[in-house]
């Protein structure tokens, strides 16, 4: 597909790397910011989620694998948004969560848990953290937008209107 419109003009696109994991509550607080981002500019920003597990999170690199499994399936966004709803209980079920929710969403969660088990996503999920480490990413929630990176880690204030007016630039808004 290439990127012009009926007239033959070039249409804009930007790219937003969500650097985060699926056991961190500020990530879960973050998706509302993500939802208006994706309301406010559509198609015309890719939102890209990369994985960023923190060890002090003990399931996160599960989750990420997992997470890997549900894109493989065709529902990666739904079923990162089903795990970030429920971070506190993913700290306390792990794997069995991880399962639980696939099934919930309709994926094949046999699937899902062997892939646990083999291990078949532990490269992109690695290579997603050793890109993150190698441009800065310390915490997450970490969006890069423009080669800028913005840290909500520590707070997420004001970030979605600092990617907005990045996002407006690149758009030619």
């Amino acid at each position: 597909m290439d990127n012009t419109t009926d007239s033959g003009t070039a249409l804009s696109r930007a790219t937003l790397d969500v650097w985060c994991e699926l056991q961190c509550p500020d990530c879960h607080r973050a998706q509302g910011d993500l939802r208006a981002l994706h309301e406010r500019y559509g198609d015309a920003l890719e939102i890209r989620l990369r994985h960023f597990p923190l060890e002090k999170h003990k399931h996160a690199y599960a989750a990420a694998q997992a997470f890997e499994e549900a894109y493989a399936q065709g529902k990666g966004a739904p079923y990162a948004q089903a795990v970030l709803g429920r971070t506190a209980e993913l700290g306390e079920r792990g794997e069995e969560l991880l399962v639980e929710v696939a099934r919930e969403l309709g994926l094949d969660a046999d699937e899902l848990e062997t892939a646990l088990i083999d291990g078949r996503h532990l490269l992109a999920v690695d290579a997603d953290q050793a890109e993150g480490k190698a441009i800065g990413v310390t915490g997450t929630p970490t969006y890069v937008i423009d080669g800028q990176r913005l840290d909500g880690g520590k707070s997420q204030e004001g970030l979605r209107e600092r990617i907005e007016e990045i996002a407006d630039r690149l758009l030619g808004r």
